[in-house]
């Protein structure tokens, strides 16, 4: 019997990540300032990964690593580097090795890379490109910023629309400047709308004499260049599109967007409202230092200590009842933190809900009605637990009912608030992820502390 293989748990194939191994070969090559050892280790690596590594390094270990590397370092990498350090990077790399690194990058890469450049960086990057791809990249700038005009890549793979396969793949064998990835032909009319696109896998398995136009596909659909490019994501993901071409005022084809773009939009909304969400900086990153982080936080900080004021203001309101019961004092976070808590739950689903477009005017009013019950059903539930423990716990019955009624009204509030911020946040043009999170929050800890203390105020004083 063959004893069982020790599952290797630290490799990329496992984790897709570096192993422990790898990273301490790298760090000694470094250590020892030995170039083609750095050379060795990472040459069977992707570019993902590449990028990754210098993205773990702190900023001293990346210069040491750009300073023996920096020959290495082309446009996938250049591409797949997070765009927190990605600036960083570039001022580190010789002129001629960033020159060769932005020629291998497709058109929506080079963009994504200079947009947020100033003016003389801008240039010295577009003089390194010939005139074809200078020309189509200063047109995707001029487009509005996150639309989808910025996001596509003008290298489209097209043919007229009569077409036959046969022709359709003569041309494809013939053409040397294929795009190194892409999976639709593009059918267009004399005056260059897009009238349809053909996958290749259709492509190739059709005859020579078939029509392109008679093996279209039905998930056809043009975006145009001004779209946002938030929509664009919602478009891929909903219509499953593996790629899409682009359309400018007049509906001519300016480009195409594919799915690996689209995606990374969409992981990127998705980041950035968890971010929000927790009253973090969208710019944050890890690799961020300390004096970096605590400035980008501290804002929210201020906010939320104002915020807190209010449920402080609250509290002062019953000092009398506070002093004739000190276990009111130890009893009120109760309400509050678990009020806080079913705010949260409802808010992250309505802000998800609300980003993905599951959540409209359409259905608000039943998932209003929906938070309202469920607000209702677990403040009771939690409300029969408080009152039997006041009874049995504290020896008194009156304590654990207004507990229990300051729960009931608490939960209600929060599964409320949960949806009915966002929701108004939204109709008002405002990013819901962003600030709801503060004023749900002060509202379950104002109704809390207000709710059982004013309820204690009532029953048993």
């Amino acid at each position: 019997m063959t004893e069982p293989r020790e599952a290797e748990t630290d490799t990329p194939e496992t984790d897709f990540q570096l192993s422990r191994q790898d990273i301490g070969m790298i760090g000694k090559a470094l250590d020892d300032g030995d170039g083609p050892a750095l050379d060795a280790l990472l040459e069977p690596m992707h570019a993902a990964d590449i990028a990754d590594l210098i993205e773990q390094l702190p900023p001293a270990r990346r210069r040491e690593f750009l300073q023996l590397y920096s020959g290495e370092i082309d446009g996938e990498i250049l591409s797949e580097i997070d765009e927190s350090i990605r600036d960083e990077v570039i001022e580190q790399l010789p002129h001629e090795v960033l020159t060769e690194a932005v020629r291998e990058m497709d058109s929506d890469d080079v963009v994504d890379l200079i947009e947020d450049m100033e003016a003389p960086e801008q240039q010295a990057i577009l003089a390194a490109l010939d005139e074809t791809d200078r020309a189509a990249v200063e047109r995707s700038l001029n487009w509005p910023e996150y639309s989808a005009g910025r996001l596509m890549q003008s290298e489209v793979v097209t043919a007229p629309e009569h077409w036959s396969v046969g022709e359709a793949i003569d041309f494809l064998r013939s053409d040397e400047r294929l795009p190194d990835q892409f999976y639709h032909v593009v059918l267009v009319d004399p005056r260059r709308h897009p009238t349809g696109y053909v996958t290749l896998g259709k492509l190739l398995a059709s005859r020579r004499d078939m029509l392109l136009r008679d093996i279209t596909e039905d998930s056809f659909r043009t975006i145009s260049a001004r779209q946002d490019e938030g929509d664009v994501a919602y478009a891929f993901n909903k219509y499953h599109l593996i790629s899409a071409p682009v359309v400018d005022d007049h509906d001519r084809l300016v480009g195409v967007i594919t799915i690996d773009d689209a995606m990374s939009v969409l992981d990127e909304e998705h980041e950035e409202d968890f971010l929000r969400m927790a009253r973090v900086s969208d710019d944050s990153h890890v690799s961020d230092g300390p004096f970096q982080t605590a400035r980008q936080r501290l804002p929210w900080l201020v906010i939320n200590l104002c915020t807190a004021s209010l449920s402080a203001l609250v509290i002062s309101q019953f000092e009398s009842t506070l002093a004739q019961l000190v276990i009111l004092a130890a009893l009120m976070p109760i309400v509050a933190s678990t009020g806080g808590i079913a705010g949260t739950q409802s808010l992250a689903v309505a802000v998800r809900a609300l980003a993905t477009r599951e959540l409209t005017s359409t259905n608000a009013r039943r998932v209003i009605l929906r938070e309202l019950v469920a607000g209702l059903l677990n403040g009771l539930g939690l409300a029969v637990i408080l009152t039997l423990a006041g009874a049995v716990i504290l020896g008194n019955l009156n304590i654990g009912l207004v507990l229990g009624m300051a729960m009931i009204a608490n939960q209600v509030v929060a599964a409320m608030g949960g949806v009915l911020v966002p929701l108004t946040l939204s109709k008002l043009g405002l990013d819901p992820a962003l600030a709801s999170g503060t004023f749900v929050t002060t509202m379950t800890d104002m109704m809390g502390f207000f709710a059982f203390l004013g309820l204690a105020s009532w029953i048993l004083i």
